[in-house]
């Protein structure tokens, strides 16, 4: 299948490793050129260096913290100034710290907003008025599954990626006669240092091995299995694609059958 990402330019945030590298390397892989930004240098040109070794796409990448206001500017002026132009935005962070609603003070509620929501809400501001001029665009914000069936423990992180849900599906309505698109990915477990983190801490607050949590959490899931960034990454870049044009407004679960809605 032409995914139709030859010569589109796509902007991908955090994307040292984990689920924002996975999606950088496949929107590389599909003829896409990538601008890619992280905290960490070393980390970054490393994960910059194997993408283009595998699939020999033009990708650059530079140091930018989005939870910051100088990261988010840094972001996006370093792509628009080297390319002229922004196609793809894909919004992706850390998440926030884990644990219950007291341990948060309004300090550590307000870093929670500035990394998940104000980057999204910043970086999506920074590319509409191209994307508006071409009546072409994409916005991608990896979010979680935790906005459909929130996850005990994670109180920051269930109620701002809701935030961003509602941001999202709202936008998606203002654009859609402009030929962009807005659309949330819901990672489930997959198998990256954020889960492999969430699990040391809950096995520390429960006093049991990382390994009993880890087997606890695959049994909740149908599949029996954490999810591979890989395997994320492919949704990624077909909502990104020409064929995925009247898909808008969505929030899509990677979560081999972890939520038990309906919807």
């Amino acid at each position: 299948m032409d995914l139709g990402l030859t010569n589109k330019v796509a902007l991908v945030t955090a994307a040292s490793k984990g689920l924002g590298r996975a999606i950088a390397e496949e929107l590389a892989a599909e003829g896409a050129t990538v601008g890619m930004c992280a905290r960490g240098e070393t980390a970054l040109l490393a994960a910059r260096d194997e993408i283009v070794a595998r699939t020999g796409a033009d990708v650059h990448a530079f140091v930018a913290d989005v939870s910051q206001r100088e990261g988010i500017q840094r972001a996006t002026s370093s792509v628009l100034e080297r390319y002229g132009r922004i196609d793809i935005l894909v919004t992706n962070a850390g998440g926030p710290p884990a644990g219950p609603f007291e341990s948060h003070d309004w300090d550590e509620w307000q870093r929670a907003v500035d990394l998940t929501l104000r980057s999204a809400v910043e970086l999506t501001r920074a590319v509409l008025p191209g994307m508006r001029e071409r009546r072409w665009g994409r916005i991608l914000n990896v979010t979680s599954i935790a906005v459909k069936q929130p996850v005990d423990g994670l109180m920051l992180s269930n109620a701002i990626r809701a935030a961003v849900t509602g941001f999202a599906r709202t936008l998606a309505n203002e654009l859609a006669t402009h030929g962009i698109t807005v659309n949330n990915l819901l990672p489930g477990y997959t198998r990256t240092e954020r889960v492999e983190t969430l699990n040391a801490a809950n096995a520390k607050r429960e006093g049991v091995s990382v390994e009993a949590v880890a087997s606890r959490i695959e049994a909740q899931i149908p599949m029996r299995r954490l999810g591979e960034p890989r395997e994320f990454a492919a949704l990624a870049a077909f909502l990104a694609s020409e064929r995925a044009s009247y898909i808008t407004g969505q929030s899509i679960a990677v979560d081999g059958g972890w939520i038990r809605s309906l919807l």
